[in-house]
């Protein structure tokens, strides 16, 4: 019988040939560290509604949804029609355009703690944003995060990510409020704000105890630094993000994702006095970019936010939990340690009774075999396990994804029958 890595390789070589034609021209063959796997990515080479095709012609059930921005799947048709229009009209010019207008209002309307938004093109991007403001509001320097946590590419978040404080960074854990108020009560006059996520995305889908985030909110206030809300990935949870559902009130939010409709986007929003930070007239946080309200991405996020009503919100997050039983219930039937975090319409997979972060993670080895195997039955999914469903899902989607996911489970207990997996060959 043909290991899992080796029908992987016998399943696409198309995608090997195009990793190595890549890796002459980029590091790594790739310039998105996520989507980095071994023995090699995939290239795909087309998307539509829960599908995606790869050069060799296999299909794969979509559960990643370009890592939560494709709320509505690929190549919905709504948003491709908005787009269309759009480019016919030109792709960007020196100049307000009406559609970030629309998407500026569609915004406003539905996050109550925004008042006012400022456009950039990446998620990463809006927390820097972000950040600078807190530091011209507050005449200070450091932020707070939590360790692991996730911000974008910014050296001063960067560090935290990967569990270390840095000049700049400070860390507490998550889920631990009284943790962040020692933080702050130490070192507040140095902090110009604490930045958070509802849910800890690309640290494993893990939610927080109840009541966590209006503490945090407390002591950064009382300490005088502001409260960030990172609603990059959340913001899909709620018509209001998934600060309306817990009822905290940021002073900033950062958004991205789904707010471009599968374009290229980034935000920051709140109180109009701090926003006012940003003024092109008098701003304190110069703040400007060729790109920056695009109006082919703005056009593609109104109908995506239009579009994402709480009906089909709450489709998706019971879609989710079905999958999610499906899944521990296959693992169970193979003797498998297995748990899987969700909060709404996101989850995340271990092969393990506990979850963990990053390199240090208990399950490396089998959740990458995992991974491939679930490739190899036609189910795409993030190489760590993470999973974000989309509205174009079907219950009989949700019965493929299960049956496919309990035969790659199948797979890697018997890969495990006989040894410990080993770290999957590279090339």
């Amino acid at each position: 019988m043909q290991s899992i890595v080796e029908v992987y390789r016998t399943r696409t070589p198309g995608s090997a040939a195009m990793h190595r034609r890549a890796s002459a021209v980029m590091p790594g063959g790739d310039t998105r560290a996520a989507v980095a796997h071994q023995p090699y990515p995939l290239t795909v080479v087309r998307a539509e509604g829960p599908y995606l095709w790869d050069v060799d012609g296999n299909q794969y059930l979509d559960l990643l949804g370009n890592y939560t921005s494709l709320v509505h799947g690929n190549a919905y048709p709504p948003i491709v029609a908005a787009a269309e229009e759009a480019l016919r009209r030109g792709t960007q010019w020196a100049a307000r355009n009406e559609t970030a207008l629309a998407l500026a209002e569609a915004i406003t309307r539905r996050v109550a703690s925004v008042d006012q938004v400022r456009f950039t093109n990446s998620g990463s991007e809006a927390t820097l944003l972000a950040v600078e403001i807190a530091r011209a509001a507050t005449g200070r320097r450091k932020v707070l995060m939590a360790r692991h946590g996730y911000h974008g590419s910014g050296a001063i978040f960067e560090t935290g990510t990967h569990g270390r404080e840095g000049p700049d960074t400070l860390l507490a854990e998550y889920g631990d409020a009284a943790g962040f108020a020692a933080v702050l009560e130490e070192h507040g006059a140095d902090i110009a704000c604490v930045i958070v996520e509802p849910v800890l995305g690309a640290g494993g889908v893990v939610a927080p105890p109840a009541g966590f985030h209006g503490s945090v909110a407390a002591a950064a206030h009382a300490a005088g630094a502001l409260f960030i809300l990172d609603e990059v990935i959340t913001l899909r949870l709620g018509v209001g993000g998934a600060q309306a559902a817990e009822g905290v009130t940021p002073d900033l939010t950062t958004m991205a994702k789904i707010i471009g409709g599968g374009f290229p986007v980034g935000a920051v929003g709140g109180r109009s006095e701090l926003m006012a930070l940003t003024r092109p007239e008098g701003g304190a946080v110069p703040s400007s970019g060729t790109f920056n309200g695009n109006p082919v991405t703005a056009a593609a996020g109104v109908v995506s936010l239009a579009h994402l009503t709480e009906a089909r919100i709450a489709t998706m997050a019971a879609q989710a939990e079905r999958l999610a039983e499906a899944i521990g219930v296959a693992a169970r039937g193979e003797g498998l340690a297995c748990k899987v975090t969700r909060t709404g319409s996101l989850l995340n997979l271990y092969l393990a009774d506990e979850v963990g972060f990053g390199p240090g993670r208990l399950d490396a080895a089998e959740i990458a075999l995992l991974h491939l195997a679930c490739l190899n039955h036609g189910v795409f999914l993030a190489p760590r396990g993470m999973m974000a469903l989309s509205t174009v899902l079907q219950e009989r989607h949700i019965d493929e994804a299960a049956v496919c996911i309990a035969a790659a489970i199948a797979d890697v207990a018997a890969s495990l029958g006989a040894a410990r997996p080993v770290p999957v060959p590279v090339g």
